[in-house]
């Protein structure tokens, strides 16, 4: 497992099973639902993903089931799961408080974007 920041869809992924156990299919349309249509995971993609993450320790199998003759498996938060999740919500809030900050600064000073080409004019 990598300490340094997540993917985007890692990070989606992680933040679905976060609330309860879900399904590949589930997960797909709760992160669609999350980022309002703007990330779409296709299947491959996703349960390559899976896989990953099973492998990091990050997830892991809640139970499994059939369904009209197809084994559905559901997919939980592991607790290293969770510890990452947190401390990457961690990290972007801080990216996101900074930027926040340097906004308002930039704001107060009355600071306008330089032209083109980077000298003020």
């Amino acid at each position: 497992m990598t300490d340094g920041p997540l993917r985007e869809p890692t990070f989606l992924v992680l933040t679905a099973l976060a609330e309860r156990p879900q399904h590949g299919y589930a997960v797909i349309e709760d992160v669609a639902r999350m980022t309002d249509g703007r990330v779409r995971l296709r299947a491959g993609t996703l349960y390559a993903a899976l896989d990953r993450l099973r492998t990091e320790g990050l997830i892991e199998v809640d139970r499994e089931e059939v369904v009209q003759s197809r084994l559905r498996r559901y997919y939980r938060l592991s607790g290293l799961g969770e510890q990452r999740l947190a401390a990457e919500t961690s990290r972007l809030r801080q990216q996101a408080t900074l930027a926040e900050r340097r906004l308002s600064a930039r704001r107060h000073v009355g600071g306008a974007p330089a032209p083109a080409g980077g000298v003020p004019g």
